[in-house]
């Protein structure tokens, strides 16, 4: 499993001649790192003195959203390892036989099911990562403000995984024979990354602003 191995380890796989992990993984450990910067933030915010001084109802927003994105952390990395078993299952449909005309219409039907197995992972992280902006928001609002470049990093990250599922998504897309389908795919991936490159800026302005 990819999240065992040390980062070194982990690097020397991406970089070797093998197509897995790549891309992907990389989107979706990218989500899992800009959670714990989130968590990071808000757990140098509980129990200080700017915590204190925060409204209930502000108080009660860093606690959750510090479980959030403690959960979240850990669902992207297991979505890290089932992108790359994602992958291996396209790999084992175009090794099916092919010899007949029923192999052949058996193996086409499983590779357009790989690849939309392949799909539903990178868009599925493309989704949650979205989500996390609603918590990197609440830890620059009202996070310790000696982490806020944190909170900041944070977005960017966000953004990236998002942007890098979206590329994994369209890159299988492609082979897909589902027009509407792939209508449908296009549309709500090309809102995701808009509608993140906005909340990204927000996010950034009020780190500017504090810094």
């Amino acid at each position: 499993m990819l999240d065992n191995k040390t980062v070194r380890e982990f690097v020397a796989e991406l970089g070797s001649n093998s197509p897995a992990p790549g891309g992907g993984s990389v989107a979706a450990l990218s989500a899992s790192l800009a959670c714990a910067l989130g968590a990071m933030v808000f757990n140098l915010t509980v129990g200080k003195k700017a915590y204190a001084s925060l409204k209930d109802e502000e108080k009660a927003l860093v606690d959750r959203h510090l479980e959030v994105t403690d959960k979240l952390k850990d669902e992207f990395l297991d979505l890290m390892n089932k992108d790359v078993d994602a992958f291996n299952s396209v790999m084992a449909a175009f090794k099916l036989p092919k010899e007949t005309e029923e192999e052949k219409a058996i193996r086409s039907e499983k590779i357009q099911e790989g690849y939309k197995g392949a799909i539903a992972i990178p868009l599925e992280v493309a989704r949650k990562t979205f989500s996390l902006y609603d918590s990197i928001l609440v830890s620059v609002k009202y996070g310790n403000k000696n982490a806020i470049s944190d909170g900041g990093v944070a977005a960017l990250m966000t953004q990236s995984a998002i942007e890098g599922a979206i590329l994994n998504v369209k890159i299988n897309l492609s082979s897909i024979k589902d027009e509407e389908y792939k209508v449908a795919m296009e549309k709500e991936i090309e809102a995701l990354a808009n509608e993140g490159l906005k909340r990204k800026e927000e996010i950034l302005a009020i780190v500017k602003e504090n810094m």
